[in-house]
């Protein structure tokens, strides 16, 4: 919801809204601004605040499907997605980011995937294989097949899910979860071999011969970073990668004795937690860094020292110390860390003098991986960085072999499920194009700047803390891989979601689209951009009008913190039968009837002080004069209203006689006084001001409300734009006209009428707008 322009702000809208009540013609407009921070900062550029809002609607499948548009395992990336999203939430500037990632696990535990339906795609010959069957290559199978492509994965271990099976532990991502998703792409005319290993059961060029037009490489990287220090080979030495591979196929059930794991990102805490769960005595972590710059979330690290992890900060291992080959101990020394660097990482050196011992029955290196690119072979010729990596165009993600593209970890190092997510989905949006025969991109192609035209965050936002998420009990942990962290009530869900600020305007989750059985909304209404069109004209007419002076310029009103001193353009539309209020007079703070009202004259004009217009606003008399009378009619009794003026200026045919009865007949106070200061009762928020009467003797008296008749002036990009067409304004900065020209610009061709001339009411604009047709027309 945002403040309705209509309503002068005093009412709200939707994102979809009818701009104006008497608009002919009536349509609606969908108001578009730039994407959500929290869309942008995710790497798969999913539409967060569109499926936050589902949420909190209770519209679960919705908001999967939402999620599924940019990713195919919702339930897997609402439990391991390090939600660099919540980042840039805009709801931290007011208490604390959205739970983002929990909210897309309630989406995604409350969706039964076989309930959404798969899209009717346009079937393609050409066939396409990918190799991996982690997060990058299912990724770009799911991709590839609603391109409408055939996807076969060929995946060498005995299951799918890569990394997301044997390099994640059940407590954080249980199997089923896993499983049911990678079974939900199967609806989608995916194929997935398993226990094929290219470059041993088949290779490239067999995938090739049996008709893969495209190949996609996301093999992962397997293979953990050695320490190069002495001792690493004892038994009990084993790198992390492999530790959770072998506890998950059921290899290594038990352990026992003390185990030092070395590193400190998510792998590190994932092996400290399972070594508890397999029986260790104790699990340390030794980390050369310091807390703040762990890579692991900080809610992760709290389990586990809830589970009794202890973390060694500042910390490097020397050597691993060993008897009869076995593993007894490590080597350690303290490190203190240098200034930040160029990158703005601060560097661990060691502290001289300061080595110590630790036992440790268990070394588990958790220090990264790499990919194992041996299946490869030398005559296909793909390139390989010196960081053993596969080189990609850093755009296509397409190797140096056309049509063999990669992603995942094995172009870019040991990353998130999210981070490959994104580079499968980017490698199967280029290889569509590939296999449409389009010509793709050399370079890195640069996106358009990342826009900040969101809503404002308002002033009065409550603060509502972030939902907690609940956790099995600690004592419960150790007896299996029971998942730690638990769904949350849908209560506690929606509320959560309903925290969310819609900063972005419309979350096109194109729930309109189908709820419109007309067609009216489409997609590619939503996607209709703004249009820059040159037209020929023998002439123009510039009838722009004006906009009302901003009173919140001056202290003495308090506009802006008192809510019941209001514009005279708020208080017709308090008055309007379509305004906020229907047409019932009320006040702001409370809805309210309104007892006494003061309308101060002159805010914005004849002042050469404040705001530098010298001018008279010419309607502001008249205006107060007749939302008096009308605010007298509108109310269920007799309503004190009174006007606080320096002279009254009524212009035009009977406007004087107008003033006569409003004084004499209808009981509107006239009083000649201008007014310093405003005070506000805490209490009732009624509004006080002491003046002096024309007498010269102090006053003080209580309203209800107050309404200032501010004046009318240019706004200052109607200014910037008649400067760009070369048309000369006056010294008020209205358009410049001659007395026997009363329509002409300085411009030939270019004619101005209204109050873009000057201030003046209605019949005076409607003449000159005739008068301006006639000399256009005669153009």
């Amino acid at each position: 919801m945002r403040p309705s322009e209509y309503d002068t702000g005093l009412a709200f809208r939707k994102a979809t809204y009818k701009p104006y009540a008497q608009a002919i013609p009536g349509s609606f407009a969908i108001e578009k601004l730039d994407k959500a921070p929290c869309r942008m900062a995710c790497p798969a550029n999913i539409n967060v605040q569109g499926y936050v809002q589902m949420v909190k609607e209770g519209k679960y499948r919705e908001a999967t499907e939402i999620i599924m548009r940019d990713l195919p395992l919702p339930g897997v990336l609402g439990r391991v997605c390090p939600h660099p999203c919540e980042r840039s939430c805009r709801r931290g500037e007011v208490d604390e980011p959205i739970a983002i990632r929990e909210l897309k696990r309630v989406a995604a535990d409350h969706t039964n995937l076989s309930d959404i339906p798969v899209a009717e795609v346009e079937p393609k010959d050409e066939k396409v294989a990918i190799i991996g069957a982690g997060p990058a290559g299912l990724s770009a199978a799911y991709f590839l097949a609603l391109e409408g492509y055939k996807v076969s994965v060929y995946e060498a271990m005995p299951e799918p899910g890569g990394m997301m099976r044997y390099g994640i532990p059940e407590h954080r991502l249980p199997r089923s979860v896993l499983d049911n998703e990678i079974e939900n792409l199967k609806r989608y005319g995916i194929e997935i071999f398993t226990n094929t290993a290219v470059g041993k059961d088949i290779t490239i060029e067999e995938l090739q011969k049996h008709g893969a037009k495209a190949i996609f490489l996301g093999p992962g990287a397997w293979k953990g970073l050695k320490l190069r220090i002495r001792g690493e080979e004892s038994e009990g030495v084993r790198d992390v990668t492999s530790f959770l591979r072998e506890v998950h196929v059921g290899n290594l059930k038990k352990i026992e004795g003390k185990a030092v794991i070395i590193g400190g990102g998510h792998s590190a805490l994932d092996g400290a937690r399972v070594a508890l769960r397999l029986g260790a005595d104790e699990a340390h972590i030794i980390y050369r860094r310091s807390r703040t710059e762990m890579l692991a979330e900080p809610e992760e690290i709290e389990e586990a020292e809830k589970e009794g992890v202890k973390i060694h900060f500042l910390v490097a291992p020397l050597n691993i110390v060993g008897e009869d080959g076995k593993t007894k101990g490590i080597e350690c020394i303290r490190t203190r860390l240098t200034e930040p660097d160029t990158t703005g990482r601060r560097k661990p050196i060691p502290v001289e003098g300061s080595e110590f011992f630790m036992e440790a029955n268990h070394v588990i290196p958790a220090i990264g991986q790499e990919p194992d690119l041996d299946f490869l072979g030398q005559e296909m010729g793909v390139e390989i960085s010196k960081w053993h990596l596969l080189k990609v165009n850093p755009e296509t993600l397409q190797t140096n072999v056309p049509g063999i593209f990669a992603g995942g970890d094995a172009i870019t190092g040991p990353a998130t499920v999210i981070e490959a997510v994104d580079g499968g989905k980017r490698a199967a949006r280029y290889m569509a194009k590939y296999l449409r025969g389009e010509e793709l991109p050399t370079e890195w192609q640069e996106e358009p700047p990342v826009g900040t035209n969101w809503l404002e965050i308002p002033d009065d936002e409550p603060t509502m803390h972030r939902m907690k998420i609940p956790t099995l009990p600690v004592e419960e942990r150790f007896s299996g891989f029971k998942e730690v962290n638990l769904l949350v009530d849908e209560e506690t869900g929606k509320k959560e979601a309903a925290r969310c600020l819609n900063c972005g305007g419309c979350c096109e989750c194109y729930e309109c689209v189908k709820a419109c059985k007309a067609q009216a909304v489409t997609l590619e209404t939503h996607a209709q951009k703004e249009e820059v069109l040159s037209i020929n004209v023998g002439s123009v007419i510039l009838a722009p009008g004006f906009e009302p002076f901003d009173p919140g310029k001056y202290d003495t009103y308090q506009y802006g913190h008192y809510r019941n001193v209001v514009t005279s353009m708020e208080f017709e539309r308090i008055l309007s039968a379509t305004g906020p209020y229907m047409g019932h007079l009320k006040r702001p703070s409370d809805e309210k009837e309104p007892q006494k009202i003061a309308f101060f004259q002159c805010v914005g004009s004849r002042d050469i002080n404040i705001c530098d217009h010298a001018y008279c606003s010419s309607v502001c008399c008249m205006y107060a004069i007749k939302e008096a009378v009308v605010a007298k009619e509108h109310a269920d009794h007799d309503v004190d209203t009174a006007i606080f003026f320096m002279d009254m200026r009524t212009y035009g045919k009977d406007f004087e006689r107008y003033y006569d009865r409003a004084r004499e007949e209808q009981g509107v106070r006239f009083i000649r006084s201008r007014i310093h200061t405003i005070s506000e009762d805490p209490e009732t928020h009624d509004l006080i001001i002491r003046y002096a009467d024309e007498n010269g003797d102090m006053q003080t008296e209580t309203f209800n409300m107050i309404v200032l008749s501010v004046g009318l002036e240019t706004p200052q990009e109607l200014q910037d734009m008649v400067q760009h067409l070369e048309i000369e304004l006056d010294e008020d900065a209205f358009v410049q006209t001659s007395v026997f020209n009363p329509v002409e610009t300085s411009r030939e061709g270019v004619y101005a009428c209204g109050a873009f001339q000057e201030p003046k009411d209605i019949p005076y604009s409607v003449m000159e707008a005739s008068a301006a047709a006639c000399d256009a027309g005669a153009e």
